[in-house]
């Protein structure tokens, strides 16, 4: 038990290096095949061929991709490393002010051996994901960023989203910097584990809020902070 303990806390103290709820308030509603329906992924892997420095020398903005479906031990393991479980006490894979964790991860899928197209929400606890909303809605997603092409042609779109209240309600306003800093923490294991993985990506901050809330079938009090496209490349 100890052994277990203290690989948890050593991969949460290096997290920063690893390669790594609602239904919608907004008008999209879950078909009643959709809702609730829960696919458990892969357990993430906890080490790689790549090392931290090919990760980072790697590491570029991807806005071009290949046809080509990702698999769902790939999804999983981008999902943790934006936010998985590293220790038995729930602490995740980016540092959380007070461990409050605000942010909640939703993939919209369009290109996944083992997942219907749809929208979904990561469950950490569980590393699992719970189907929101049925069918490929990368081309709505895409006409809520200014119709950025990345968001329409990549195989996945991880959009981060925040409760700032989470926060804020223990450090006043100052909870809305630090839930931008954490929301930047969980992008970049993103961009290092889809490095790893010798997947492109690319960070998208132009969108309209409303409209990303929209697609979703997000909560109302759910604000997006970042549209993270993920596809291959070819290479």
């Amino acid at each position: 038990m100890k052994r277990i303990i203290m690989s948890f806390i050593i991969l949460t103290c290096l997290s920063p290096l690893l390669f790594i709820s609602g239904c919608g308030e907004n008008g999209n509603t879950p078909s009643a095949s959709a809702a609730g329906e829960t696919i458990d992924l892969p357990a993430p892997a906890l080490y790689s061929d790549v090392s931290l420095e090919e990760a980072l020398l790697s590491r570029r903005s991807v806005r071009s991709y290949s046809r080509g479906a990702l698999t769902l031990n790939e999804l999983g393991q981008l999902l943790w490393a934006a936010q998985g479980v590293t220790d038995p006490s729930g602490k995740r894979t980016a540092p959380s002010s007070g461990a409050l964790y605000p942010l909640e991860l939703y993939v919209v899928v369009g290109d996944v051996d083992g997942a219907p197209d749809g929208v979904y929400k990561y469950r950490p606890d569980s590393h699992s994901i719970v189907r929101v909303l049925d069918g490929d809605l990368r081309d709505e997603l895409a006409g809520a960023a200014s119709g950025q092409g990345s968001v329409r042609q990549a195989a996945i779109d991880i959009v981060i989203t925040a409760v700032f209240a989470r926060v804020t309600d223990q450090y006043g306003d100052r909870g809305v910097r630090y839930t931008h800093l954490e929301a930047g923490h969980a992008a970049q294991n993103v961009c290092l584990q889809a490095a790893a993985l010798k997947l492109g990506t690319v960070t998208v901050g132009a969108f309209e809020d409303d409209d990303v809330q929209e697609v979703l079938g997000a909560a109302a009090d759910e604000e997006p902070l970042y549209i993270l496209p993920v596809g291959r490349t070819g290479d």
